[in-house]
């Protein structure tokens, strides 16, 4: 059986949060792990890896990241099913929102991972996001502060998309 790990970065627990429930909702008994406690192992022993994070400041990583994402580029990802998630603020920061999901996207695809688990921006209002690629987030995209009420749905969706591929 292939094993999943969702590794993320969070500061106020939203994104955390939402690694919690994607594990639930996969019930393949993922390992959840933040990116501050991550290692090369948690990249090289899992075949199937969900990387997540909220966003900051001008459209950053979550702090956690900066010491991990090197770790991503130098030991690779070909070979491996990757799937990205970001949690953001719409409404306050509409011109970079989950910005940081695309920056974990760009690290996955240059590390020669199979990235999957595209979704519509319907349904949200923002104005730009680096984590939009022909018309679609790269990954799931959460807004816990303005529409808290749906991710558990948008979760539920998004796991139904990407599990045949784990």
């Amino acid at each position: 059986m292939k094993k999943t790990i969702i590794i993320y970065g969070s500061t106020t627990g939203n994104a955390a949060s939402a690694a919690q429930t994607i594990a639930e909702k996969l019930g393949n008994g993922a390992t959840v792990k933040e990116a501050g406690a991550a290692s090369k192992s948690d990249l090289t022993d899992f075949d199937n890896i969900i990387l997540g994070s909220s966003t900051w400041g001008d459209g950053e990583l979550q702090d956690d990241w900066f010491g991990f994402l090197p770790t991503i580029k130098e030991v690779g990802l070909s070979g491996k099913t990757v799937a990205v998630f970001g949690v953001g603020d719409q409404f306050s920061y509409s011109d970079t929102y989950v910005n940081a999901m695309g920056e974990l996207y760009d690290a996955a695809t240059a590390a020669g991972a199979n990235v999957i688990g595209s979704t519509s921006t319907d349904g949200y209002s923002f104005n730009e996001s680096t984590a939009v690629r022909d018309g679609k987030f790269v990954g799931l995209a959460l807004d816990y502060d303005n529409q808290g009420v749906l991710s558990d749905d948008r979760i539920a969706a998004w796991v139904a998309q990407i599990s045949p591929s784990l």
